[in-house]
């Protein structure tokens, strides 16, 4: 037997005598294996990419010899077997190019279906299952997809239009509706299915859940303008506070001044109510945005909740029942225990005016730890919170409503009933104390703000006790003063020197620091403002404690800056008034931070 190796004859037929195998021995390109042959037919197998093998007979018997009609007719069966196998093998690759594909799909992230133009499902992949909540194949392809998927119908429309239009879908965002009715927001892009010349009215399409994400991006952009806002809000309110100081200063030395029963004193009376009322709104923006003074302690949320609890049911009237559920394992957080007895105050408020014909309102307590990723939402770090909830039976809100509630001045309720800055005072003391709010509401469902504060295990702090009246007194003692308000400046000179104090003025730290060194050692208290330009107070007092380490400081200021304080909490040892202050706080004031300097 004759074997033949790959050479130049090996793509043509060869009819092989014993004559020819000795040339082809001799030449190296034939191998004799087993028994000899007398003839040696072969004829390649040619495919479309070239010679895929080799047909080949043999004879060896003397009556059966071979001749060029045999080559022919094996070269016909040939061209047969090869056309057999090609087909053979390019069925094998489809195959396995389509378990390929249909692996590829089944395990996809994101959901993939195939759709005629109008919207009907023709084939979809487990992740879109999924994606819309139901359980088979056969569930979605018996979908309307205009009435059970698309949450706005005319979406459908504008996806087809769009299609005939551009010849494809790319990166179109619709909303969906799944199984359960909640609404998820869904970007598809896909193209048509060809079938000979022309286009078929199907399509393949990619559909990816974003739901998460627009969630995301809209908490970022609320975020980003309710920090906007609180710049602005707490700089209108720092200049605010310089002229109320002025304001209630000296409309508190004219009502010293005049006869009580006078008709100037009830006009100025009016006056320093209109100017109270004009504090307690920049205290409230200070509070939204987190530029007011806190003094933060360990405090237990039920005790504060069990506290107010007395308080609030006179405050919401007959027709509304008030439930409290304190969870023993609610715990400890660090907080300002007033603020926080503001916030429910202001909460239950709200939820009051929610129910005008009465209903229940909940205050709870409660304990989690959020993991990493919370699904409810994603922007609380993780860690352990103590949770405060306060729930109303009333009207609810809407989405676009839920969107501004935080906004100062933003209020639902009718002219004459609400500033809109309960809910902003809210969202500032919450976060100032390190902790997050949201509301939870639907139309006609009531509503439930939730508040997470950072969980500690300390234990409680004692409260500060009520500062008496007995230090109103004046004293004998030097002051300096350094304010940049030239007004606040000489109505807290008046003051202090009608009290007996001896008052040297600065307009500025550089100022402050040449009047000290010309007045040598004999100054018991510097009173500064915080923020002046050029060398603020933290700086001029930190340069003259170097040189009069018995020195005290009281610092003043329209809102807390973090060159006084951090993120608006109180250091210790800190002497702090926030402005405006009456004239008794003021003189008070100065007598506490004088005694304790003495000590």
């Amino acid at each position: 037997m004759a074997s033949p190796s790959t050479s130049s004859e090996q793509a043509s037929p060869l009819l092989a005598t014993p004559d020819v195998f000795e040339d082809l021995i001799r030449r190296g390109e034939t191998e004799l294996i087993g028994a000899s042959s007398l003839d040696w037919l072969g004829v390649p197998l040619m495919g479309s990419s070239g010679c895929i093998g080799a047909l080949v007979v043999q004879s060896y018997s003397q009556n059966v010899r071979f001749g060029e009609r045999d080559r022919d007719i094996l070269k016909f069966v040939s061209q047969q077997i090869a056309t057999a196998i090609e087909h053979k093998r390019y069925e094998e690759a489809l195959r396995h190019s389509e378990a390929r594909y249909r692996s590829l799909i089944l395990s996809a992230a994101y959901g993939i279906y195939r759709c005629t133009v109008e919207g009907r499902f023709l084939d979809v992949n487990p992740a879109l299952i999924a994606m819309l909540g139901y359980g088979s194949v056969e569930e979605i392809l018996n979908l309307d997809a205009r009435r059970d998927v698309f949450f706005n119908p005319q979406e459908l429309d504008r996806l087809t239009e769009d299609y005939r239009r551009t010849g494809s879908l790319n990166g179109v965002e619709v909303q969906w509706k799944a199984k359960d009715g909640h609404v998820i927001v869904v970007r598809l892009s896909g193209r048509p299915v060809t079938g000979g010349e022309q286009p078929a009215e199907e399509l393949e399409i990619i559909a990816e859940d974003i739901t998460d994400r627009r969630q995301l991006e809209e908490q970022f952009r609320q975020a980003q303008k309710m920090e906007a806002v609180g710049r602005l809000a707490g700089g209108v309110a720092h200049d605010f506070n310089n002229l109320l100081m002025v304001i209630n200063g000296y409309t508190e030395v004219l009502l010293e001044e005049l006869k009580s029963g006078s008709a100037m004193y009830q006009k100025v009376q009016s006056i320093q109510q209109a100017a109270d009322r004009a504090a307690t709104l920049t205290r409230q923006l200070l509070a939204f945005s987190r530029k007011q003074l806190l003094e933060l302690k360990v405090v237990d949320v039920n005790t504060v909740i069990s506290e107010m609890e007395r308080l609030l049911r006179p405050l919401i009237g007959e027709n509304i029942g008030l439930v409290t559920r304190l969870s023993p394992e609610a715990g400890r957080t660090r907080a300002d225990a007033g603020q926080l007895e503001q916030v429910i105050m202001n909460l239950v408020v709200n939820a009051k005016d929610a129910m005008p014909e009465g209903g229940k309102i909940t205050v709870q307590s409660s304990e989690v730890t959020v993991r990493q990723n919370f699904r409810e939402h994603r922007f609380i770090q993780p860690g352990r919170y103590v949770v405060l909830s306060v729930s109303d039976t009333g009207h609810g809100m809407d989405k676009e409503t839920q969107s501004r509630i935080f906004e100062p001045f933003f209020t639902t309720k009718e002219k004459g009933k609400g500033t809109g800055l309960g809910l902003s005072t809210v969202y500032g003391i919450v976060k100032q104390s390190g902790g997050y709010v949201f509301p939870q509401s639907e139309p006609g469902t009531g509503t439930t703000f939730y508040i997470y504060l950072p969980r500690v295990e300390d234990a409680p702090e004692e409260m500060s006790p009520v500062k008496s009246q007995e230090n109103e007194k004046g004293g004998c003692e030097t002051v300096l003063l350094v304010e940049d308000e030239d007004s606040v400046r000489e109505l807290v000179r008046v003051t202090l020197a009608a009290r007996g104090y001896r008052v040297l003025e600065a307009e500025n730290g550089e100022s402050g620091l040449r009047v000290a060194e010309a007045h040598g050692d004999g100054i018991d208290i510097l009173i500064t403002d915080v923020v002046m330009p050029g060398m603020g107070g933290r700086e001029l007092a930190k340069e003259l404690l170097q040189i009069r380490p018995k020195l005290v400081v009281l610092y003043l200021s329209g809102y807390t800056e973090d060159t006084i304080l951090h993120q608006g909490v109180l250091g210790p040892g800190t002497a702090f008034l926030q402005k405006p202050f009456t004239l008794q706080n003021l003189a008070r004031k100065v007598r506490e931070v004088l005694r304790v300097g003495t000590n």
